[in-house]
């Protein structure tokens, strides 16, 4: 039996730093039988060296397009646009089963050429939950923009830190006052909802915390009635969104969205009022100018799609913690009830219903 080929490669978006497989971890792939490739990278937190110290093969920027046609390509953020057609089987976070926009060119690629896409996002036990994820810090990282941005701290462009960094700004925050702010966190035992609370707790901010029971059984103007909202709730089934455009106009202490899922252009997007995501360059949007003579303030809202990469070291080490362990279930794909099955079969469904006529 051919070895699992594993093929890491460099991320094309210039902001993303994180690494899917980190260094330490990467023995354990190499014990197991595997053969691990690293692609050289011009921004990740971990040098080539750290992997060619750990006996990692080593391969230019961008070569994954001529990896052998038996390996597994191994990223987080999209691809680049070329090449056109996607032979190989990839695993990183497409976005692309759930109708977002982009999701149709994305999933032709891999029908085009014959590919598979093994989505990160879709990597789910037997209880339907997801088995790996950046969560934690995602909430962690959005939580404590939207805490620095309400306390007049956030400086644009943003920059990759360490934690200790981060938390040294937010304590500055809680210095300032920003301990009279209300944040509420929205699924707030859920993976992100705990990070979110972390950085809230680190600042000093009074937290609400709303799970399912509080969502489904949704109080508006209690939402309406704090000063940050940090959203870590994503759904596939399309229900009641958090705040809508008619919200704004409504009596409200909310002034700031920190949209931690980012699900700005699919059809279960539980903030409507936004339908783009926001940059390292460009952190805050203006959603809403508030009336101010009626005491109402602007609303402005944080949507960056990998807050992860802002933590580039502390997230990429508790993801390679979480990952490892499955990939070495990718020399049988993890059984029939896996979650590498489950992903197949996510992918599967997704090009069977863009397979499907119209209508049908």
């Amino acid at each position: 039996m051919q070895p699992v080929h594993l093929w890491i490669r460099s991320e094309s978006r210039g902001t993303e730093r994180r690494a899917p497989v980190v260094p330490a971890d990467v023995p354990l792939l190499l014990d197991a039988g595997f053969e691990v490739t690293v692609e050289e990278s011009p921004q990740r937190i971990f040098a080539i060296e750290e992997y060619a110290a750990a006996v990692a093969g080593v391969a230019g920027h961008g070569t994954w397009t001529d990896a052998p046609q038996g390996a597994y390509v191994l990223g987080i953020k999209e691809l680049a646009d070329e090449p056109a057609s996607l032979h190989h089987r990839h695993i990183y976070f497409a976005h692309a089963f759930k109708g977002q926009e982009d999701a149709r060119a994305i999933l032709e690629r891999f029908r085009r050429g014959g590919g598979r896409l093994l989505d990160i996002e879709y990597l789910t036990g037997p209880d339907g939950r997801r088995v790996v994820a950046f969560g934690y810090w995602a909430g962690y990282v959005g939580a404590a923009l939207g805490v620095l941005h309400a306390a007049g701290a956030l400086v644009a462009p943003l920059s990759p830190m360490a934690r200790h960094e981060l938390d040294a700004r937010l304590e500055q925050a809680g210095k300032q006052g920003v301990d009279l702010l209300l944040a509420l966190v929205t699924g707030g035992r859920g993976r992100s909802g705990r990070g979110a609370h972390a950085a809230l707790l680190t600042a000093g901010v009074p937290v609400t915390r709303w799970d399912l029971r509080e969502t489904r059984d949704l109080h508006k103007q209690a939402l309406l009635g704090h000063d940050l909202l940090v959203n870590c709730v994503v759904t596939h089934t399309p229900t009641t969104p958090f705040l809508e455009r008619a919200d704004l106009d409504h009596e409200r202490r909310l002034r700031v969205l920190a949209d931690v899922t980012c699900d700005v252009t699919g059809p279960t997007n539980m903030l409507p009022v936004n339908t783009e995501v926001t940059t390292w360059r460009e952190p805050v949007r203006r959603l809403h100018d508030g009336a101010p003579e009626q005491g109402t303030p602007p609303l402005e809202v944080i949507a960056i799609d990998n807050l992860p990469s802002l933590l580039p070291r502390e997230a990429s080490e508790g993801f390679s913690a979480d990952l490892t362990p499955h990939l070495l279930g990718l020399a049988d794909e993890g059984g029939p009830s896996g979650p590498w099955q489950a992903a197949g079969r996510a992918f599967d469904q997704a090009i069977d219903e863009l397979e499907a006529p119209e209508g049908s």
